[in-house]
């Protein structure tokens, strides 16, 4: 039985902003779980939850319980910037990204930043990647071997740091507590749901990797047999699709084929 690995939260913009799509961020999403995945840590978005209406409860558990975390500051989103704060009051591990289009924020200037191209440039992206894995790596190692390591809040002088308190509580509690987030949940479904229907018109469904893994499986499958397509022309025919080299690379090695073999495919294609 594998062990199971140690979260790395991620702290990023998921909407619209500043010129970039939902589609972009969920490919940015697909390149820090990459790296974070690599350095051998499970990615997790810090605003993931089971019950909505708990949420913020637990985006703090998550920004506290993290072993580490990485922040995308990328076009200075106002709750990625919030929860960065909180984060580094807690003064546990932590990386920040931004791309190439992102100014420095002068409070966190003083912390590196792992730079990477907004257009997400392949070549560029995977040496992102891998300087990513080695920091995340190199980081986790220097806390846990540094009684006195700080990602910033420290090197202003000596502080006492912010810390959740946790109370015991009995299984009837925890129940109730429970059930009281899924009631939450149900009320705030059935809102929606009476909002849509009197508006007349659909809850909107977040986009994920599947519709686009579908596409490309589609696309193999015009082909008859599929199997007389080499991965350099399946890789050329998604190409010409208009995916993305970073959306291509996780759908294939999804597949089954490696980075390097993904990797050699898309630059020999560049180099014709």
């Amino acid at each position: 039985m594998s062990e199971k690995k140690e979260v790395c939260g991620i702290i990023m913009p998921i909407s619209s902003i500043d010129g970039c799509s939902e589609t972009h961020w969920a490919e940015v999403l697909d390149v820090l779980s990459d790296s974070i995945d690599n350095a051998g840590f499970e990615a997790n978005l810090v605003s993931n939850a089971d019950d909505v209406g708990l949420i913020h409860k637990r985006i703090i558990q998550n920004l506290y319980e993290n072993p580490i975390v990485v922040c995308d500051v990328s076009s200075k989103n106002a709750n990625v910037m919030f929860e960065l704060g909180m984060r580094l009051a807690f003064d546990k591990p932590t990386i920040i990204v931004k791309d190439d289009k992102t100014s420095y924020s002068f409070d966190t200037s003083s912390i590196e930043h792992i730079e990477y191209p907004r257009d997400l440039r392949f070549s560029s992206i995977v040496d992102f990647k891998s300087k990513l894995s080695e920091k995340i790596k190199a980081t986790i190692k220097k806390s846990k071997e540094d009684p006195n390591h700080t990602t910033f809040l420290k090197h202003f002088g000596e502080f006492k740091v912010a810390k959740l308190d946790k109370k015991e509580v009995s299984g009837e509690e925890f129940i109730i507590d429970e059930i009281k987030g899924l009631k939450l949940s149900m009320q705030r479904l059935e809102s929606n749901i009476r909002n849509a229907n009197n508006s007349k018109s659909y809850l909107t469904i977040p986009k994920t990797n599947q519709t686009n893994m579908e596409k490309i499986r589609e696309l193999i499958e015009e082909n008859n047999p599929p199997w007389d397509l080499s991965l350099e022309q399946l890789i050329a025919k998604s190409l010409k699709k208009g995916f993305s080299k970073s959306k291509i690379m996780s759908t294939y090695k999804s597949q089954g084929y490696t980075e390097n073999e993904i990797f050699d495919c898309i630059s020999n294609l560049h180099t014709e």
